[in-house]
Formats: structure tokens, C-alpha cells, sequence
């Protein structure tokens, strides 16, 4: 037995959720989650009933269109359904990355067989996830896991990293390599004998998005749990684009968390400084500036997040169009907004998160209010991949005209 939480019950298939239900259900499990998430860090308790809340209100199935019998949510409604997430506990939003990337080719690929079990699995309210990175490799995606034939099925051997929400899911996803050498992805049950979640991320923030190693262990892998559908290259440009901007919006919801918490903090907590000639700490003007200017800095970050979005819904639109052109100056555009976003976001967010500690004294550090754990998510969101050469991409497009790298589908 693999995963730490426990199956869903099997969901009714016909009772999807309307974007606007997901919505109130998303409000109330951040409601939820916000009460204790500063002692969930402290601990390292995985919020594993949060997620089972998160399958039993369907919030996976958003971006499935309603052709394929889902809500029809756009990208920007699924970037709002982050932040609300995000201000409560910002590892909830990240440990779902996998399952929107996945959902996402869903609801812009044709559906063919081999994706119609894992659209109706989606619409039950299950959560996919999984894990490709391996440590130890010479660089980064180069793969040891080995899978190999067994008679008339296979066997899954190998180790993997950066399993980030597979603790949480139904279902994972993994890379190897066939007996030819050559590489191959496998879709299989999470909790399926030989499978190992260690829950082992030593990370100093997002500690609880369960990012650390699979032990794949003799796995058993039916011949129809090959993924060999082949995705549309212009689909996997999108969905890594979608991917960075999920990130950056882990994030934001890291810097709303920061600013309420700290406005929660002074109107419950603080006290005026020795010097001040206010009576309590809301009437003080040091205070009430710092608190202005935090809002303002979380209000830039949201905003700009919710743009990128909006860029990444054009490229949507684009690919119902069939206008190879279309698609591809689309995708470069939303390329461009969300590596712009993130930048200039990494930067308002790390400094909202820094300053909070200016609304008080040294009662700010306690370890029971844990507001350091903003700054520690918002650096590690940010460190996922390096920034310096998204800037230099993007100067180089600018100056040269040179799309490279805004084309490989990676990182941008």
C-alpha cells in the first residue's frame, strides 16, 4: 500500500459540480484548511483530509469542458480557484499541479479511447499526480527506472523524486525506460502493490506537499497502462506554460495568506512601540502605512497572475480554431506573460513576505503565528526553475527575435 490517504468512496458520475458550486466548496474548504495550516507546518502533518475534501467536492473536474461532461471552467477560473486555496495553504494548491496539467490535455486533446477511463475517473472527483524526476543523474530528466516485459504484462523498477501531490492522488504517472532503452510512460492505480510514497521533501518551505520519493518496487504495469498516446506538441507548450504559472500562483496565494495573517495579527496582537503616540497599534501611522503598502504589493502579484491567465485562455481559444499560426503566436505570447509574470511577481512576493515582520516588535518571530513560512514557501515556489535565464529568454526575444526556448515546451 502506497498512499497515506485513503480512496473515496466511488463518487456519482452524473453529480458534477457547476463552476459556481466548485467555487463555494472551494471557500469552504479554505476556510478550513486557513485554521490550522501555521500548526500543520510546524508538524509536518500532510493535509490529507483537506485533499479528501478536495475529491469529494469534485474540484479537479473545473477545467473539463462541458462538451466532455465537466464544469467548462476557463483558465482564469482555474487560477482563481488556486488563490483562493493558496491564501488558506499555499502547498494545497501545489500539491494539485500534476492534476491540472493532466486535466488540461483533456480538455483541450480529441478523447480517444485510452483517455475516456481517465476522463471518467476525473469527473468521479479522482486526483491524478506522479513523479519523472530521478536524483543522482548526471542531468536533470535523464532516466534509470526501468520497465520491463513479464510474460504478458511488465514490471515497474526504479526510484523516483519530486512526486509532488502523489500522496494525495488516485493515480500517478511515471516515466521509464522499456527494455528497447527507449522511454515510455506508465498510468497506474497510486496505491498499487510495490509502490512506495515516502513523504520525504526535506525542503525548508512547501513542506507539505508530499514532494519527495517513490519507491517503485516490482510494480506490476498491464499493457494498457501505457500511456502511448502521443500528445500534440502544441498542447505540451500550453501545459508547460500552464505549469510555471501554477507555480506562481501557489505563491500568490502564499502572499495573501501573509498580508491577512499580519492585519489579523495587529487588529489581535501587536502593541504600539515605545515611541509611538498611538494608543494601540491599528491607530499607529507606521503600522497603517506598512499594512497599505503590503496590500498594495499582494494586489500587484494577484494581478498580474490573473493576466498571465487570461493570456493562457487566448491560447486556448486559439486551439479551437485550428490556425497553426494562431496557436503558435498565442503560445509565445502566454510563454512570454507568464515568465514576465513570474519574475516581477518573485520579487513582490518575496518582499510582502519580508516586511510583514515590520507590523510588530520581536513577538512577530514567535513560532506559533510561523509567518516565516510565507517567505520559505514563496523562495522554494521560486526556485523551481531558474529565473535569470527567463529573463535573458525573454531580452533575447525582444532584441533578436530568437523563440527557442519560448517553443521547447519546458519551462516556459
Amino acid at each position: 500500500m502506497s498512499s497515506p490517504v485513503a480512496q473515496t468512496a466511488t463518487a456519482d458520475r452524473t453529480a458534477v459540480p457547476s463552476r459556481e458550486e466548485i467555487f463555494v466548496r472551494a471557500r469552504e474548504i479554505a476556510a478550513d484548511a486557513a485554521k490550522d495550516a501555521a500548526a500543520r507546518d510546524l508538524t509536518g502533518e500532510l493535509p490529507l483530509e483537506i485533499y479528501r475534501k478536495i475529491k469529494e467536492a469534485k474540484l479537479g473536474t473545473l477545467r473539463i469542458p462541458a462538451s466532455k461532461g465537466g464544469p467548462g471552467g476557463t483558465i482564469s477560473d482555474y487560477i482563481e480557484l488556486l488563490l483562493i486555496l493558496g491564501e488558506a495553504d499555499s502547498n494545497i494548491p501545489h500539491g494539485l499541479r500534476s492534476h491540472f496539467n493532466f486535466t488540461e490535455t483533456l480538455a483541450l486533446a480529441p478523447i480517444e479511447l485510452e483517455d475516456r477511463r481517465h476522463l471518467e475517473s476525473v469527473l468521479a472527483g479522482k486526483l491524478f499526480a506522479g513523479a519523472h524526476t530521478e536524483q543522482g543523474t548526471k542531468r536533470p530528466g535523464d532516466i534509470t527506472t526501468r520497465l520491463s516485459r513479464d510474460g504478458d504484462r511488465y514490471r515497474l523498477n526504479g526510484r523516483k523524486w519530486y512526486a509532488t501531490g502523489t500522496a494525495f492522488a488516485d493515480f500517478a504517472t511515471f516515466s521509464a525506460l522499456d527494455d528497447n532503452g527507449d522511454p515510455v510512460s506508465v498510468l497506474i492505480p497510486a496505491d498499487r502493490d510495490g509502490i512506495t510514497i515516502l513523504d520525504d521533501w526535506d525542503g525548508m518551505g512547501q513542506r507539505l506537499t508530499a514532494s519527495g520519493g517513490v519507491i517503485l518496487d516490482n510494480v506490476e504495469v498491464l499493457p494498457h497502462e501505457l500511456t502511448s498516446r502521443r500528445l500534440n506538441s502544441e498542447i505540451g507548450r500550453h501545459t508547460s506554460t500552464l505549469r510555471q504559472l501554477h507555480l506562481a500562483a501557489s505563491a500568490a496565494g502564499a502572499v495573501q495568506g501573509a498580508v491577512k495573517e499580519g492585519i489579523d495579527y495587529v487588529l489581535k496582537q501587536a502593541r504600539t512601540t515605545a515611541h509611538s503616540s498611538a494608543e494601540t497599534a491599528n491607530q499607529d501611522p507606521f503600522v497603517q502605512k506598512f499594512v497599505g503598502e503590503l496590500s498594495a504589493g499582494a494586489f500587484a502579484v494577484v494581478t498580474l497572475i490573473r493576466e498571465a491567465a487570461r493570456a493562457l485562455d487566448r491560447t486556448a481559444d486559439a486551439f479551437a480554431t485550428g490556425d497553426a499560426e494562431a496557436i503558435d503566436a498565442a503560445l509565445i505570447e502566454s510563454a512570454l506573460t507568464t515568465a514576465r509574470t513570474q519574475i516581477v511577481t518573485s520579487q513582490l512576493a518575496l518582499n510582502v513576505a519580508t516586511n510583514i515582520y515590520e507590523l510588530g516588535g520581536a513577538s512577530t518571530t514567535s513560532r506559533a503565528l510561523n509567518l516565516d513560512r510565507h517567505w520559505r514557501n514563496i523562495r522554494t515556489v521560486y526556485n523551481h526553475n531558474p529565473l535569470l535565464h527567463k529573463a535573458r529568454v525573454i531580452g533575447d526575444y525582444y532584441l533578436n527575435g530568437t523563440t527557442t526556448h519560448l517553443r521547447e515546451g519546458r519551462v516556459f
